[in-house]
């Protein structure tokens, strides 16, 4: 799993027993490296004209890849005869499921030619098919993983922050609930040249700006009703500057950066109040910011802690859900949740890049 954080690619081995229980045996991780970063960010902002760029890209995630997942191959092989298969995401470059797509970067066949393994990938596009927004995808998982008798919810505070509601007697719901570190790891990096705010200690310097953060709460998204996604296709860089520039005076950077924090946690309290959830799971890079967490838990007014808690690491979260959406598809179970998506019915996701 690599997502729109940019930050790193994880890689999990993942064991099920016949009933789909799942036993995280062993875990891999590697930073994305700054070169292939600016590329895929930039196809993510640019025109997008530049396919050739693209394709060439793709290898070069590739090429990470499979280093991440040689080295866990290599500590797993006294269990190499028993994996079925490599299930990757890809990178998204661009997400517009109105326009009828979901593009994510995935050379599936040079993969299994280099692995030996046979890949499974594009769980999006059978979604998008249905008419669904083929995103969240990790709600289904969250269901299986991490249900209980009380109202809850599962957050993944990657890029973007998505919330799966677990609500006893209702259908899982789960969206998109906006921008998670995507637009505090843009700011930083601009303003300090720093990958992300590590535990959220520059954003403590800072006070919440209410008129910025007034601004970036009146965006559309944020009150649509789901289903609904998004991705740096909207919130990025270029969208948080468009605000500033009609902001009267200087803000001081710090003070754009808690303001920007402040945004994750408010459209995330948002969407637990609605439907009063009791208690709140936190996984992805966000599980490590300690001051988003204390202003989900302040805003929401119920227990918050990671996935660690569950049994996972927060860290290794979503690359399992992946590993769970293969093995869905190699056993034709479907893995898309109407009631999240809004695709017309359940639908078996996934494709598959043989390696004999």
């Amino acid at each position: 799993m690599s997502g729109t954080s940019l930050d790193a690619i994880d890689a999990a081995w993942v064991q099920f027993d016949a009933s789909g229980a799942l036993k995280v045996l062993d875990f891999e991780s590697s930073p994305i490296t700054a070169r292939l970063r600016e590329k895929l960010i930039g196809l993510q902002t640019d025109s997008f004209g530049d396919l050739e760029l693209a394709h060439r890209v793709a290898l070069e995630h590739a090429d990470e890849s499979i280093e991440v997942i040689g080295r866990l191959i290599d500590r797993m092989r006294h269990r190499r005869q028993a994996l079925r298969a490599l299930a990757i995401h890809g990178q998204t470059i661009r997400h517009q499921p109105k326009l009828g797509y979901s593009l994510q970067l995935l050379a599936g066949a040079y993969l299994a030619e280099k692995t030996g393994v046979d890949v499974i990938g594009d769980f999006r596009s059978a979604d998008i098919a249905c008419a669904g927004e083929g995103a969240p995808l990790v709600p289904a998982f969250h269901d299986a993983v991490f249900s209980s008798d009380a109202p809850s919810a599962v957050v993944n505070i990657g890029g973007m922050a998505n919330i799966s509601l677990l609500i006893p007697g209702k259908p899982v719901g789960g969206f998109d609930t906006g921008p998670g570190n995507v637009l505090m790891d843009a700011w930083i990096s601009k303003e300090h040249n720093k990958p992300f705010d590590a535990g959220g200690g520059w954003a403590r310097q800072g006070r919440i700006h209410q008129n910025l953060l007034a601004a970036l709460q009146m965006d559309p998204y944020f009150t649509r009703k789901a289903p609904k996604s998004t991705g740096r296709d909207l919130f990025n860089l270029s969208w948080l500057e468009s605000r500033l520039m009609h902001m009267r005076g200087s803000i001081p950077s710090e003070d754009v950066q808690r303001s920007l924090l402040e945004l994750t946690a408010w459209s995330i309290s948002q969407a637990c109040q609605a439907e009063a959830v009791r208690k709140v799971w936190v996984c992805g890079g966000g599980a490590g910011n300690l001051l988003l967490l204390e202003r989900i838990r302040s805003l929401t007014q119920v227990d918050v802690e990671t996935t660690a808690a569950l049994g996972i690491d927060p860290q290794q979260v979503e690359a399992c859900a992946f590993a769970w959406l293969g093995y869905r598809f190699l056993h034709r179970q479907p893995s898309n949740l109407p009631s999240v998506t809004g695709a017309r019915r359940l639908k078996v996701l996934g494709a598959l890049w043989p390696a004999s």
